[in-house]
């Protein structure tokens, strides 16, 4: 098991959803310095407003891209560990493969240059329940064949990939995190597979129906954002090395299911409103992953019932009025 007292850990992606909650774990334990390197695309100053409170957390002054090796270069001196989330979200990869291929894969190569110029110690890589596709079979364990039909997907393989070719050939300690369906507080509009929640919580707010596209039977394994983040902060800590692990609760659920969860917390009558489905809304329709190698390999289990996480949304989004409009507005764009 490592000790992270006195280290200095740059998390790239910080700012982000998923990243501002493991800035926010990793405060917990008796680092040195948590470094914040973000270009601020996706991420925000208002996911960091607790963070920022603690004097060992810094957003890095230089900038936040990882396609700037000067500037990422700059950012490594002096680190300990990284943690990489940095990433275009799906639809983006969908619409930009081009952009895709930049960030996703050039970028994270050149996170991975940097981590061995610098003699990083442990790499943390953002990987994806997307490298799977739709289930062949239930739970996917981690030797789950690639299924996967998009952009987003194969940027996410690419990067694992040459994680495990860059410990192969230089001994760069690593381990890539595949998360299921990922959501909590901060989270926003654009993901396809959870922003179900923020859209029919939009609805409800307004009066409204929720909509369903399809029957609503598509199924998915649905993780909070806090128990993403201890993972992460778990697999700092360990001594696994060159391993690919799924992070989810392990727990099927339909979009039926999950809204009429948000119908009854929220003390609503109404009724679920079905209506087709798109092409891009098909993406994937069924995905539980086992979660079996990474409670042996580094210790992690989801801790947070799904009733309990999505009443976390619901009162975050009570108390974070504006951020929630301005996400809402920006989705539209």
């Amino acid at each position: 098991m490592n000790k992270l007292t006195d280290a200095r850990i740059l998390v790239i992606g910080g700012a982000g959803f998923i990243g501002s909650h493991v800035v926010d774990e990793l405060t917990k334990e008796d680092v040195k310095e948590i470094v914040i390197y973000d270009n601020f695309c996706r991420g925000s100053i208002g996911n960091l407003k607790i963070a920022l409170r603690d004097p060992r957390v810094r957003i890095y002054e230089g900038g936040g891209d990882i396609c700037q090796t000067d500037i990422l270069e700059s950012a490594m001196e002096g680190i300990d560990y990284v943690i990489h989330l940095a990433a275009l979200w799906l639809l983006q990869c969908y619409e930009y493969p081009r952009a895709a291929f930049d960030v996703n894969i050039r970028g994270t190569f050149n996170v991975l240059e940097s981590c061995l110029r610098h003699k990083i110690k442990r790499l943390i890589y953002s990987s994806s329940a997307s490298v799977y596709g739709n289930a062949v079979e239930v739970p996917m364990t981690e030797e789950h064949p690639y299924n996967n039909r998009t952009f987003y997907g194969a940027t996410k393989i690419a990067g694992e990939q040459m994680c495990r070719a860059f410990y192969h050939r230089y001994g760069l300690e690593y381990v890539g995190l595949r998360y299921m369906n990922v959501y909590g507080p901060r989270q926003d509009h654009r993901g396809v597979y959870t922003s179900v929640i923020m859209k029919v919580l939009d609805r409800l707010d307004q009066g409204l129906p929720p909509i369903v596209f399809g029957d609503g039977s598509q199924c998915y394994d649905f993780i909070h954002v806090t128990d993403v983040a201890r993972a992460n902060v778990c697999a700092l800590k360990s001594d696994a090395t060159d391993q690919f692990l799924n992070v989810g609760a392990g727990i099927r659920t339909s979009v039926k299911e999950l809204v009429e969860i948000m119908l009854k917390m929220m003390g609503s009558n109404l009724e679920i409103e079905y209506r087709p489905q798109h092409a891009e809304q098909t993406l994937v329709t069924h995905r539980v992953g086992s979660t079996e190698k990474a409670r042996r390999t580094i210790g992690f289990e989801a801790r947070i019932p799904l009733e309990k996480g999505v009443r976390s949304v619901i009162e975050w989004r009570r108390t974070n009025k504006r951020d929630v409009e301005d996400d809402r507005a920006g989705s539209r764009i």
